[in-house]
């Protein structure tokens, strides 16, 4: 059986040295020696100056709603994945749906200006795939409308733009480091802001809103443990390995493409922007398609995903939301492909011929 994507696993024996020092110093949770050596050497891989590591890639969305005590409206996608609408809902915020940029899939910022109230008091932008948003642009917007801008770069990892880490643009930035991420440490996430004191009270909502016995604000659980920190540390050595093997994955699926219709957002990529190879989708024609292909793939045991769908703006429990035809129309065509480390090139090669003979 072939997935669409599998997690990278570093030796076993590897994994339990770095575990084994949490384990004979019994200190497994509450802001480990391996959770604070993650976090430093994660911030020295990403450029960042402030970073903290979470239970999971969507708490550290809604502490970012919370710490600017958000509750009107947010600007967003329609075209991510559900969290990313879940956690406006959930800190009692109203998501205002824009749709997106035909290339690269990501929120078009031509079209937030048009979208902003008096109600307004964010924009939550996804970098698609890892593809950048429009940084420069919503920066302008957000400032000249006094908004807040967070960014979910769940697929950002490692990505940089313009020499500078994505995950560094943005009053905060999130990742998740699930285990079908690029990197990942099992379960969970980070936080990265530049601003000092949003980083302190980060802190403080992650650990229940005290240190030690001295109790400064509300908080809740998002504390990771040193098992997970573990995991982190014997990926990171290997991510470059990781990048380049799955690079050369899509390269191959570019090149086995290129004489059909199949568009993929990826290739919009520039010169600006040193990508982290995070997905592979491709566009077809149309859904009746995507599902015929999606189906003759799975006849042999091999999974992809319709990664995004549906549009979050169409999600059924949301009420008045508004229209956005170009996000609605990608998301019912487009499919994720197996991408993984070791995804044997045999098997890719068959995954391109199917897809080749029942889209020319």
């Amino acid at each position: 059986m072939i997935n669409v994507t599998k997690a990278y696993l570093p030796p076993f024996e590897e994994y339990t040295a770095i575990l084994k020092r949490a384990w004979d110093n019994a200190w497994i949770t509450n802001n480990g020696e391996l959770v604070q050596e993650l976090e430093a050497k994660l911030k020295n891989y990403l450029q960042v100056d402030n970073l903290l590591f979470t239970s999971n890639g969507t708490v550290p969305l809604q502490m970012a709603l919370k710490v600017f005590n958000l509750t009107g409206e947010v600007i967003t996608t329609p075209f991510s994945y559900v969290a990313t609408t879940n956690v406006i809902l959930w800190e009692g915020c109203k998501p205002v749906f824009v749709d997106i940029d035909p290339q690269t899939f990501c929120i078009n910022a031509t079209k937030i200006e048009a979208a902003i109230t008096p109600a307004t008091q964010a924009i939550l932008a996804t970098h698609v795939y890892g593809i950048p948003c429009d940084v420069e642009a919503i920066e302008i917007i957000a400032k000249k409308h006094g908004l807040k801008v967070i960014y979910d770069a769940a697929h950002a990892f490692g990505v940089k733009y313009k020499g500078k880490s994505l995950l560094s643009y943005g009053d905060i930035s999130t990742c998740s480091f699930h285990a079908t991420k690029l990197f990942h440490t099992g379960e969970g996430g980070c936080i990265i802001a530049n601003d000092a004191a949003v980083v302190h009270q980060l802190m403080l909502y992650r650990q229940f809103g005290h240190v030690g016995e001295d109790y400064f604000s509300e908080g809740i659980n998002a504390k990771n443990s040193e098992f997970h920190a573990a995991m982190g540390l014997c990926i990171l050595p290997d991510i470059e390995k990781i990048i380049t093997a799955r690079k050369i994955l899509i390269l191959n699926y570019l090149s086995a493409f290129k004489n059909t219709h199949l568009l993929s957002p990826v290739s919009c990529i520039d010169n600006n922007t040193k990508w982290n190879y995070s997905y592979f989708p491709v566009l077809f024609e149309n859904e009746q398609l995507l599902l015929a292909v999606k189906k003759s793939l799975e006849d042999k045991k091999i999974f992809t995903r319709r990664y995004f769908y549906p549009a979050l703006n169409s999600l059924s429990f949301l009420k008045n939301a508004a229209s956005c035809p170009i996000a609605e129309n990608a998301s019912a065509r487009v499919l994720a492909l197996p991408l993984y480390y070791d995804l044997p090139l045999d098997i890719q090669d068959q995954i391109t011929e199917l897809i080749i003979k029942m889209v020319i």
